[in-house]
């Protein structure tokens, strides 16, 4: 996969939680350690995105959508 340099402004906070990261080998470096964890964000949005997009459904209409032709006799229900 090609790789492109960013450069990057951090808390110092931040900066200095995720150097002690990389001292304890959970990283092997910032680079890497920044790269998972903007991986990991994104992969997370995607993922929320079905139920954001859930959440904008009316509830009363889906159930209406769901039982459409519930109360009918099998006999009349179109072929497909």
């Amino acid at each position: 996969m090609a790789r492109s340099k960013v450069a990057i402004s951090i808390d110092r906070d931040a900066l200095a939680r995720l150097d002690r990261l990389v001292r304890q080998g959970v990283f092997p470096n910032r680079s890497q350690a920044v790269e998972e964890a903007v991986e990991e964000k994104l992969e997370r949005l995607e993922r929320s995105r079905l139920a954001r997009e859930c959440m904008k459904l009316d509830p009363a209409f889906e159930q209406a959508l769901a039982e459409e032709g519930i109360g009918e006799e099998p006999a009349s229900w179109p072929e497909y």
